[in-house]
């Protein structure tokens, strides 16, 4: 059985903003999330353009690029409580490189984010980082999406 999910999909300002609408419909964007929610959720997604993620990993993360997702965990018990920030041209950027659609990933790192919302932490060790991949991945496969690791 799914978990129930509360959903918001924001979209800032994207010079391309119909491209990545089309790959996140909101009925997607919520099957994907459901997917990885091991209880119920309130989930807020935001696509951002470059400037915007930067600035949010420079301010959270002390790191200053754009980078593909970046969760912001609020509450795990007993509801997931989290905002999941993308950056749209990573995203298409990395989709384009690795052969992959928009789409799919899009549905990885939306899965991906949930997880880390839920306290998957993958940079904590290797054997961490192997058991997140392997849960990734199962769920993907749960939803007909290819395993993003495979070469």
């Amino acid at each position: 059985m799914l978990n129930n999910l509360q959903l918001s999909l924001q979209f800032g300002k994207l010079a391309d903003a119909a491209t990545h609408r089309a790959a996140l419909p909101r009925h997607s964007v919520a099957r994907w999330i459901r997917h990885a929610l091991a209880v119920d959720a309130k989930i807020t997604v935001r696509i951002v353009d470059a400037e915007e993620g930067q600035a949010l990993n420079r301010a959270y993360r002390k790191k200053d690029y754009a980078t593909n997702v970046l969760t912001f965990d609020y509450t795990q018990e007993p509801v997931v409580t989290a905002d999941l920030v993308l950056c749209a041209p990573v995203v298409a950027r990395e989709a384009a490189e690795n052969g992959k659609s928009l789409q799919d990933h899009y549905a990885h790192l939306l899965v991906h984010g949930t997880l880390h919302a839920q306290g998957w932490d993958h940079e904590t060790s290797a054997a961490d980082a192997d058991e997140m991949e392997a849960y990734e991945t199962e769920i993907l496969a749960e939803l007909g999406i290819a395993n993003p690791y495979a070469g």
